[in-house]
């Protein structure tokens, strides 16, 4: 016992290792590869930029923001069923009581048949201009063809816009004599709006003259190239019955902040709404 009592102590030591390339880390890597995904990403965005046109763009953006429509109203909505079922006539329960013509929801109640005719109405127009816009896959001229071409859904109705780029113009210098393109950009609407009864509306602008004069021709022009448009859509089978007006605006309203760019340069074919806008 006593032996044992005056044996050396027994000590251990406990060596502490550190990896990851020393007093460094392996956090640089780590950053690193952040940077080169986000570069990768950014020559990505560059390239989509260069190499799709402005309707492509817009459906690109359209993928990555979706509308996803919210009913106020639980057990059923005004969605992909509304609380019907596959049959129209047989109606689920919604709120405790089910839903039909005589019985109408709240909500379908305080829109009115206005309302929901607006509602079918809005989504007619929004299918002819997917269609419209559809049609630029087709082939290469087509692609080429609807560069000139840009929608948009307001309260009047679908605006189809067809505008002049840089060097490639949609009727004659300092004329209303339609150039080949514009034919071919009117025929296409023509062969769209002809899904539809809608009436029609006609509006023509064009850009400053770079010489102020005392009469000048920005006012007659946008009207003439306006009223050619019209009968350019009677030839392509637009019944002369759907166009509602005709006007010419001259260069007062310019989409860029140049008034003689040439993009001023357009024509704006209204399919109007049947359904009154309060």
């Amino acid at each position: 016992m006593g032996a044992q009592a005056n044996a050396a102590p027994v000590i251990i030591k406990r060596k502490k290792v550190v990896g990851g390339g020393g007093h460094h880390g392996g956090a640089w890597k780590v950053a690193y590869a952040d940077f080169v995904t986000a570069m990768m990403a950014f020559f990505m965005l560059m390239w989509l930029l260069n190499a799709t046109t402005e309707q492509q763009r817009k459906g690109i953006a359209d993928y990555f923001s979706p509308t996803i429509p919210v009913n106020r109203i639980s057990g059923g909505g005004n969605g992909s069923f509304g609380g019907d079922s596959i049959f129209s006539e047989q109606v689920m329960a919604r709120v405790g009581t089910g839903s039909t013509s005589e019985r109408p929801t709240e909500e379908a109640q305080s829109r009115g048949a206005l309302g929901r005719e607006a509602d079918e109405e809005g989504a007619g127009l929004k299918a002819l201009e997917e269609l419209l816009l559809g049609l630029g896959g087709e082939s290469n001229v087509m692609e080429n063809e609807m560069r000139h071409i840009v929608t948009r859904i307001t309260d009047e109705g679908l605006v189809i816009e067809l505008f002049e780029l840089d060097g490639i113009a949609l009727f004659e210098p300092r004329t209303a004599i339609p150039t080949q393109l514009m034919e071919d950009l009117v025929s296409i609407v023509a062969q769209t709006a002809k899904a539809m009864t809608n009436r029609i509306a006609v509006g023509a602008h064009v850009s400053a003259s770079p010489v102020v004069i005392a009469e000048s021709p920005v006012w007659s022009r946008s009207a003439a190239r306006a009223d050619a448009t019209r009968r350019l859509l009677s030839d392509k089978g637009i019944e002369p019955e759907r166009i509602s007006r005709v006007t010419g605006h001259a260069d007062r309203d310019p989409v860029l902040r140049d008034p003689m760019a040439q993009r001023n340069n357009r024509v704006e074919i209204v399919l109007l709404r049947e359904v009154p806008r309060n």
